[in-house]
Protein backbone atom coordinates (compact mmCIF):
# COMPACT_ATOMS: atom_id res chain seq x y z
CA UNK A 1 0.00 0.00 0.00
CA UNK A 2 2.34 2.71 -1.23
CA UNK A 3 -0.50 5.23 -1.16
CA UNK A 4 -0.86 4.75 2.62
CA UNK A 5 2.87 5.48 3.06
CA UNK A 6 2.52 8.65 1.00
CA UNK A 7 -0.48 9.85 3.02
CA UNK A 8 1.35 9.15 6.27
CA UNK A 9 4.20 11.39 5.09
CA UNK A 10 1.76 14.14 4.12
CA UNK A 11 0.58 14.85 0.59
CA UNK A 12 0.69 18.62 0.11
CA UNK A 13 1.29 19.71 3.73
CA UNK A 14 3.15 17.78 6.45
CA UNK A 15 1.20 15.19 8.42
CA UNK A 16 0.98 17.23 11.62
CA UNK A 17 0.98 16.11 15.22
CA UNK A 18 -1.17 13.49 16.90
CA UNK A 19 -4.57 15.10 17.35
CA UNK A 20 -4.52 14.82 21.14
CA UNK A 21 -6.59 17.96 21.73
CA UNK A 22 -9.58 16.34 19.97
CA UNK A 23 -8.81 12.67 20.71
CA UNK A 24 -11.93 12.26 22.85
CA UNK A 25 -14.03 13.02 19.74
CA UNK A 26 -12.33 10.40 17.55
CA UNK A 27 -12.29 6.60 17.41
CA UNK A 28 -8.70 5.69 16.48
CA UNK A 29 -5.69 7.87 15.75
CA UNK A 30 -5.87 11.12 13.82
CA UNK A 31 -3.35 13.86 13.11
CA UNK A 32 -3.85 17.61 12.79
CA UNK A 33 -1.79 20.22 10.98
CA UNK A 34 -3.42 23.59 11.71
CA UNK A 35 -2.87 25.87 8.74
CA UNK A 36 -5.08 28.81 9.80
CA UNK A 37 -6.51 29.40 13.25
CA UNK A 38 -7.45 33.05 13.53
CA UNK A 39 -10.24 33.85 15.98
CA UNK A 40 -10.74 37.24 14.30
CA UNK A 41 -11.79 35.39 11.14
CA UNK A 42 -14.00 32.79 12.88
CA UNK A 43 -12.54 30.17 10.55
CA UNK A 44 -9.96 27.45 10.90
CA UNK A 45 -8.17 25.57 8.16
CA UNK A 46 -6.36 22.35 8.90
CA UNK A 47 -5.17 19.12 7.41
CA UNK A 48 -6.78 16.20 9.23
CA UNK A 49 -5.33 12.75 8.59
CA UNK A 50 -6.97 9.54 9.80
CA UNK A 51 -5.32 6.16 10.22
CA UNK A 52 -7.35 3.22 8.84
CA UNK A 53 -10.68 2.79 10.70
CA UNK A 54 -10.32 6.14 12.47
CA UNK A 55 -13.36 8.39 12.38
CA UNK A 56 -14.70 11.35 14.28
CA UNK A 57 -17.88 11.44 16.32
CA UNK A 58 -21.14 12.70 14.97
CA UNK A 59 -21.03 16.48 15.17
CA UNK A 60 -22.76 19.70 14.14
CA UNK A 61 -21.32 23.07 13.15
CA UNK A 62 -23.49 25.85 14.58
CA UNK A 63 -23.48 29.32 13.01
CA UNK A 64 -21.11 28.12 10.32
CA UNK A 65 -20.17 25.34 7.96
CA UNK A 66 -17.43 22.91 7.03
CA UNK A 67 -15.80 22.30 3.66
CA UNK A 68 -13.70 19.16 3.20
CA UNK A 69 -11.17 19.01 0.37
CA UNK A 70 -10.04 15.39 0.12
CA UNK A 71 -6.31 15.15 -0.58
CA UNK A 72 -5.57 11.44 -0.23
CA UNK A 73 -6.69 7.94 0.64
CA UNK A 74 -10.25 6.71 1.00
CA UNK A 75 -12.79 7.79 3.54
CA UNK A 76 -16.44 8.11 4.46
CA UNK A 77 -18.77 11.05 4.96
CA UNK A 78 -22.29 10.68 6.29
CA UNK A 79 -25.07 13.07 7.20
CA UNK A 80 -27.75 11.93 9.61
CA UNK A 81 -30.51 10.03 7.81
CA UNK A 82 -28.44 9.67 4.62
CA UNK A 83 -26.34 6.87 3.15
CA UNK A 84 -22.59 7.20 3.79
CA UNK A 85 -20.60 8.43 0.77
CA UNK A 86 -17.18 7.03 -0.05
CA UNK A 87 -14.61 9.77 -0.60
CA UNK A 88 -11.36 9.77 -2.59
CA UNK A 89 -8.75 12.40 -3.48
CA UNK A 90 -10.32 15.29 -5.36
CA UNK A 91 -13.74 15.00 -3.72
CA UNK A 92 -15.24 18.08 -2.08
CA UNK A 93 -17.89 18.02 0.64
CA UNK A 94 -19.83 21.02 1.91
CA UNK A 95 -21.61 20.63 5.24
CA UNK A 96 -24.08 23.40 5.93
CA UNK A 97 -24.98 24.94 9.25
CA UNK A 98 -26.63 22.63 11.81
CA UNK A 99 -26.24 19.39 9.80
CA UNK A 100 -25.32 16.38 11.93
CA UNK A 101 -22.53 14.38 10.25
CA UNK A 102 -19.28 12.44 10.66
CA UNK A 103 -16.26 11.59 8.50
CA UNK A 104 -13.26 9.28 8.67
CA UNK A 105 -11.10 6.66 7.00
CA UNK A 106 -12.17 3.38 5.45
CA UNK A 107 -11.14 0.15 7.15
CA UNK A 108 -8.04 -0.40 5.01
CA UNK A 109 -6.88 3.08 3.99
CA UNK A 110 -5.43 6.19 5.52
CA UNK A 111 -7.53 9.27 4.71
CA UNK A 112 -6.59 12.93 4.56
CA UNK A 113 -8.54 16.12 3.95
CA UNK A 114 -8.22 19.83 4.36
CA UNK A 115 -11.03 21.04 6.62
CA UNK A 116 -12.21 24.64 6.33
CA UNK A 117 -14.45 25.21 9.32
CA UNK A 118 -16.46 28.18 10.57
CA UNK A 119 -18.75 28.36 13.55
CA UNK A 120 -18.88 26.39 16.76
CA UNK A 121 -18.74 22.58 16.69
CA UNK A 122 -21.00 20.53 18.93
CA UNK A 123 -19.50 17.07 19.43
CA UNK A 124 -22.00 14.26 19.86
CA UNK A 125 -21.98 10.47 20.19
CA UNK A 126 -19.38 8.21 18.63
CA UNK A 127 -20.04 6.34 15.40
CA UNK A 128 -20.41 2.83 16.77
CA UNK A 129 -18.41 -0.10 15.48
CA UNK A 130 -21.74 -1.66 14.47
CA UNK A 131 -22.66 1.37 12.29
CA UNK A 132 -19.16 1.67 10.87
CA UNK A 133 -18.70 -2.03 10.10
CA UNK A 134 -21.87 -2.03 7.95
CA UNK A 135 -20.16 0.25 5.41
CA UNK A 136 -19.08 -1.41 2.18
CA UNK A 137 -15.47 -1.06 1.09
Amino acid sequence: MNENKNIKKGIVFPLGLKNDAYAKYFMGQSYLNELVNDSDLNVSVGVVTFEPQCRNNWHIHHNGYQILLVTGGEGWYQEEGEIAKKLVAGDVVVTHDDIKHWHGATKNSWFSHIAITAGRPEWLEAVSDKEYNKLEE
